[in-house]
């Protein structure tokens, strides 16, 4: 007898929505029908999980027929994140493999945070929407059963990507308006909207979002560099076309907009004569750790960096700017202290430990208490209120450091 896929299915929408309720990210009963009454596994007939295994990340494959239709049921309800894509190619579902070390390009994304970021769009009856990467198109269902399909506009910048969630909305019932386009570029033909919220993580806030959407609305985004999340900032539209906001929160982590990715080359790795050295109170924890990382990505938005040992088999952590060819190294000294050795047009670790003094002196702040500025001319992250401290985001026209 075959599973009752329906029964089974419905039976795993309300345990998610309770489970997301107790756990306090589902607050609003409009938010909590839409999730009981959205499929999700229409959006999701196969995806990997990742599992546990030594060495490079491991994702396995979760269908129907590798796993039976209750255990694939079950992981598509579970409060995870499914990954439906790798590096930008399509997968064989035909005959899928374990995959090992690739790069995720599209997925479901968990939907405590996919709930946490409609909550926190703060929509209306009758309001419009712009969604930038429609992905499965998951949330793009859940807005059109809170809204009405009429009322959103989604744009996705992968055709194959695109077309499985065109595909998946029919079946559920939905037609939203779907563009296969530059998400970055936004939608001028539906423009304005009461609110745009973007699915994916951005360097910066495309000045095309602010212009699509109306004075008195919302943009709602994930900041992030290459070398971590800044985390979800909510804008405000004036009139005088500018937008301001603050930070949310810092956890969530979007995969990075394909246009803003970084470049394939970390950059040169410097010689071991090149630069200046000194001893340097910070080490390449600084770059990793919660607070202290958010402070790092903002001073050096182009730096990437990694660990490697010397030819003395000291471990050395470099830091490197593909932008513009500068670098830092880092290597122990005796105790908890530190050498860097830096060169380059612009002193990376210098820039750093400046803004850590800055941010140390005003009490070492959380990132809930930095916000954001948005012109057509500029983008900064302040530091308390806008005339407080800032950093340039990097948009083409700005570079590292304080603003």
């Amino acid at each position: 007898m075959q599973p009752d896929v329906a029964t089974i299915a419905t039976k795993l929408r309300h345990q998610l929505s309770a489970h997301l309720a107790d756990e306090g990210w589902l607050h609003s009963p409009a938010w909590r029908a839409a999730l009981e009454a959205v499929p999700r596994h229409e959006f999701v007939p196969c995806f990997y999980r990742e599992i546990d295994a030594p060495g490079l990340t491991t994702w396995t494959p979760v269908t129907a027929d590798l796993l039976g239709v209750e255990e694939w049921l079950r992981q598509a309800y579970a409060d995870n994140t499914l990954i439906t894509q790798f590096d930008g190619q399509e997968t064989d579902w035909t005959d899928p493999k374990p995959i090992v070390g690739a790069h995720p390009t599209s997925s479901s994304t968990l939907p405590a945070l996919v709930v946490h970021m409609l909550e926190e769009l703060q929509l209306d009856d009758g309001m419009t929407v712009m969604e930038i990467g429609t992905g499965t198109g998951y949330s793009t269902a859940l807005m059109c059963h809170r809204l009405s399909p009429d009322r959103i506009t989604s744009i996705e910048t992968d055709p194959d990507v695109a077309v499985r969630a065109r595909d998946a909305l029919t079946r559920c019932g939905y037609t939203p308006r779907l563009v296969i386009g530059d998400g970055l570029a936004g939608d001028p033909d539906g423009a304005p909207y009461d609110r745009t919220i973007a699915t994916c993580g951005v360097r910066h806030i495309p000045y095309t979002w602010v212009r699509q959407t109306r004075p008195g609305g919302l943009i709602l985004a994930t900041l992030r560099g290459w070398m971590r999340s800044l985390g979800l900032v909510r804008l405000t539209i004036d009139h005088d076309g500018h937008a301001e906001g603050r930070f949310i929160d810092s956890n969530p982590s979007f995969m990075i907009a394909r246009q803003q990715d970084a470049p394939a080359s970390l950059g040169m790795i410097p010689s071991p004569g090149d630069g200046a050295s000194r001893s340097t109170p910070y080490g390449p924890d600084v770059l990793t750790a919660a607070r202290y990382g958010f402070v790092a990505q903002l001073a050096m938005p182009g730096a990437r960096f990694f660990s490697m040992p010397a030819d003395d088999g000291t471990m050395c952590t470099y830091v490197l700017d593909g932008t513009n060819e500068s670098f830092a190294v880092l290597t122990p000294k005796s105790g908890d202290a530190w050498n860097v050795r830096q060169g380059g047009p612009i002193a990376l670790w210098d820039v750093l430990e400046n803004s850590l003094d800055t941010w140390r002196k005003a009490g070492a702040p959380k990132p809930t208490e930095f916000g954001v500025t948005v012109t057509e001319a500029s983008q900064r992250v302040w530091l308390g209120a806008p005339d407080g401290p800032s950093w340039r985001l990097p948009t083409p026209a700005d570079t590292n450091g304080l603003a």
